[in-house]
């Protein structure tokens, strides 16, 4: 086998392949024969079709297989032997004027680009770090106590007020014509919460039972109703019950029923400190190497293979369009969704891969088996049963690479950190978290 490769352009390469005819036709006649033993045809017992029959029904078809598999095998081959690191499948196709005996392709491919990486030194990265207060615990257990909270009748003559929960009829028209979902009857919520749209809760609140009101409510340009969107509609609510609001203590009672060990309100703070922490600590590691990622990604100089972009693309609109299908939406893998759309996108996580790749390979950052152990350790601490966490992920070889992945990143995070101009800055904890309450212990 002769092989010859030129370049196109930036990443693009041609590699002419030649292959004698006869280990083509060795190949499918060996082929053939096997199939001869076991193909069925009518009028003829199985294995024993003649040979020159099975040749006309299958030969071309057989060829082709043969082909494929054969040019495949010499093209691999030769991108091996002369240390080509090709990006995606190449394109194939048969060339004319091939010497006597002898069948000549043409395969046209991309290979993976040398990726040249910035001055380490002179690279910017902002590092974040976040302490957790006194107050964010507080706020964390008045979230558990909302959760626990319990409802009692409010006095007679009583309005509605804020954390209240109020049960209302109500109905709403939009140019003097109902409209669907604008009716309930025995409808709950409660006040100050954000259930209910804030005119709806303004409305109500300062309400007594018994008590009727109209109001207009006008609906977001944005709202998930797209058929009210925009609208302005006429309501008419009756407050029929109304209840207080009444949020356990904290105290040993609340402790004993989260389930924290001693049963203290000291051992309970300790509980949603250790659970708060162990937040903070994925959310700013998260944060932490997407600015470590960004930054070396922007000092590198690369081309990007075409091909895979266009695998990125190809999963991103399948993600896509496997997202529309669980929201329901109807003929989703037909919804017309452009790829350019997707494309800034698709191509930042490919270049961002590939000066990842090239930092591990520059700078031995692959993961070890005990840095994989103890972050199977660490994800698995957080659930009641960790042993079995442990042995969920150790039982699947792809479950292990994607947490053989996170070190790898993790790694280049911590290179990047040690070796960049960084800049400390701390963060609030509500900063952090983006302004979402804390979570649950």
């Amino acid at each position: 086998m002769a092989v010859n490769v030129e370049t196109l352009e930036k990443l693009e390469r041609k590699m002419t392949l030649t292959l004698p005819v006869n280990v083509i036709r060795d190949e499918v006649n060996a082929r053939l024969k096997k199939l001869a033993r076991t193909v069925r045809m009518d009028g003829f017992r199985p294995g024993k079709v003649p040979m020159n029959i099975v040749a006309q029904r299958y030969g071309f078809s057989v060829q082709y297989e043969v082909m494929n598999d054969k040019v495949g095998e010499a093209f691999f081959q030769a991108a091996n032997e002369a240390k080509l690191r090709v990006a995606g499948q190449p394109t194939i196709t048969e060339k004319e004027g091939a010497p006597e005996g002898e069948v000549a392709f043409d395969a046209v491919f991309e290979v993976f680009p040398d990726v040249k990486l910035g001055d380490m030194a002179a690279t910017e990265v902002e590092k974040v770090s976040v302490e957790v207060s006194e107050d964010a615990i507080d706020r964390t257990l008045d979230i558990l106590r909302k959760q626990r909270r319990t409802f009692a009748q409010r006095t007679k003559g009583a309005a509605a007020e804020d954390s209240d929960r109020v049960t209302v009829d109500f109905a709403g028209k939009i140019d003097g014509e109902p409209f669907a979902g604008g009716k309930a009857d025995d409808f709950q919520f409660i006040i100050g919460e954000g259930q209910m749209l804030k005119e709806f809760e303004d409305a109500v609140r300062g309400m007594k039972v018994g008590e009727s009101k109209t109001f207009p409510l006008a609906f977001p340009e944005d709202y998930h109703g797209k058929e009210v969107a925009g609208k302005t509609a006429d309501f008419m609510v009756t407050l029929k019950n109304l209840e207080a609001a009444h949020l356990p203590e904290v105290d040993e009672a609340l402790a004993k029923s989260l389930g924290v060990e001693g049963g203290t309100v000291e051992a309970l703070r300790a509980d949603v400190r250790k659970n708060l922490e162990r937040e903070v600590k994925f959310r700013l590691a998260a944060r932490n190497k997407q600015a470590a990622m960004e930054a070396v990604t922007a000092k590198a100089e690369l081309d990007l293979p075409k091909a895979s972009v266009q695998a990125e693309l190809d999963r991103m609109l399948e993600n896509a369009r496997a997202e529309l299908k669980a929201r329901g939406i109807k003929d989703a893998d037909k919804a017309p969704l452009p790829e350019d759309m997707f494309r800034p996108q698709a191509e930042h996580r490919v270049r961002v891969g590939l000066v990842l790749a090239e930092l591990v390979r520059a700078h031995n950052l692959q993961a070890t088996p005990e840095q994989v152990k103890a972050q199977v350790q660490e994800l698995a601490a957080s659930y009641e049963r960790p042993e079995d966490v442990v042995r969920w992920y150790y039982g699947d070889n792809r479950r292990l690479a994607e947490v053989e992945g996170l070190v790898l990143e993790n790694n280049v995070t911590d290179y990047v950190m040690a070796n960049a101009k960084v800049t400390e800055k701390k963060l609030s904890f509500d900063e952090l978290m983006g302004q979402q309450p804390a979570a649950a212990a």
